[in-house]
């Protein structure tokens, strides 16, 4: 069976390396076939295209597939996407993000594929973005539902919300979590040598926050706080992971604060890197105010470490109140607070919830675990489409790409 997978681009982030793994998760398996087309990976957000280089055939740049909405260049794409999959006939056209959600879907439509799955990775409409472009996403969403043979969501809010706006059917809906290689935080040890290059000390209270430094992400409601749990804490550190846009604004906020020995800004880091950074937390902060399931939470946890999210989309169904972390009303400073505060008292707390949140994952967020999934769902979505059972179709298989 072929599966061609598309997304807007691959910058650093949960979407682009859910895809990934799910993509390479296809590529060793001699009864599958997979292709990944991908717009190019400009900007401050990195790019994890070098990490396919080493995997011929698997992906396409496609020039014209840009993040901007821009019809001349929307409708080389379609024609471009189209033409491509005409010509590679797959199975199942698998598509991701918001831009190539959409686009990807006609342009599988007007090839004929028989099996078309779009994944919701996050929200493209709701209340962090004005009427016109909520209603521009939904009518977009709408239209595009009609020709989606079936949804993966990593969070079942993105279930709810999506049928509360009037899209698809319950039965058309499948949470898939967004799995990852859980070895590399199961496995990780504080190192004391990147502890030391990042000036972090013994005794020292980290708490760290992985996200795109720009809006909706939270970053300036853990600043607000910081001077108020410095006073409570006057070892605590605060590690954030990450680059973006608003990375100048913060560090000027910090330094006018006077707090520019308190905060860490790492930048961006490879994805291989995160555990080792993971490792050094005593608490990882998630204040986004937009995120289907932030890839955060579940990393942190398989660290072993205790988790204080806000109870946005999907949050709570892995930052479980009082069992792996601490689930907050968005916009609860004070709680944030005060619960930063109550585990940098409490060691023992920061271990049962760590050691809850570490058994979570570990049975529910493994790479493996994703891929046969997604091949259980890619085969019985064939079977209902064609009333043929994938094996009788005699469907083509290779042992290598193209």
């Amino acid at each position: 069976m072929r599966v061609t997978h598309i997304i807007t681009r691959l910058i650093v982030g949960g979407a682009q390396e859910n895809t990934i793994t799910s993509a390479l998760g296809l590529y060793h398996r001699p009864e599958w076939r997979v292709d990944l087309i991908s717009g190019p990976s400009v900007g401050t957000e990195g790019s994890l295209e070098a990490s396919l280089q080493s995997k011929p055939g698997l992906l396409t740049i496609l020039p014209e597939l840009v993040r901007p909405v821009s019809p001349v260049t929307d409708f080389l794409a379609l024609r471009r996407l189209t033409a491509l999959l005409r010509e590679w006939r797959p199975e199942v056209v698998h598509t991701h993000s918001g831009k190539a959600g959409v686009l990807g879907r006609l342009a599988a439509h007007r090839a004929g594929v028989p099996v078309i799955i779009h994944t919701i990775h996050g929200p493209s409409f709701g209340p962090f973005q004005g009427p016109f472009a909520n209603f521009a996403f939904r009518s977009a969403e709408k239209l595009a539902a009609r020709i989606t043979t079936h949804f993966v969501v990593v969070a079942d809010a993105m279930t709810r919300q999506y049928l509360a706006a009037g899209i698809g059917t319950p039965d058309k809906f499948t949470r898939i979590f967004s799995g990852f290689d859980l070895d590399p935080y199961l496995q990780a040890l504080p190192d004391p040598v990147l502890a030391a290059k990042l000036g972090l000390q013994a005794g020292d209270f980290v708490i760290g926050k992985i996200a795109r430094l720009f809006a909706l992400k939270g970053h300036e409601e853990l600043i607000a706080i910081a001077p108020q749990l410095i006073q409570e804490i006057p070892r605590a550190r605060f590690l954030l992971i990450g680059d973006g846009p608003w990375r100048k604004r913060f560090e000027v906020q910090i330094h006018a604060m006077g707090l520019g020995k308190s905060f860490i800004f790492v930048g961006l880091i490879p994805p291989s890197e995160v555990a080792r950074y993971v490792a050094l937390l005593d608490v990882l902060v998630h204040l986004s105010r937009r995120e289907g399931l932030p890839r955060a939470i579940p990393q942190a946890m398989a660290g072993g470490k205790p988790v204080i999210a806000y109870d946005c989309d999907g949050a709570g169904e892995v930052c479980i109140d009082g069992e792996t972390g601490f689930l907050l009303r968005p916009g609860d400073r004070s709680g944030l607070t005060d619960r930063l505060v109550a585990l940098s008292r409490d060691s023992l707390l920061r271990e049962r919830l760590g050691g809850f949140g570490r058994e979570f994952v570990r049975s529910r967020f493994s790479a493996d675990r994703m891929i046969q999934d997604l091949q259980a769902l890619y085969r019985r979505l064939w079977d209902q489409r064609t009333n043929r059972p994938m094996a009788a179709k005699g469907l083509p298989s290779s042992d290598s790409n193209p």
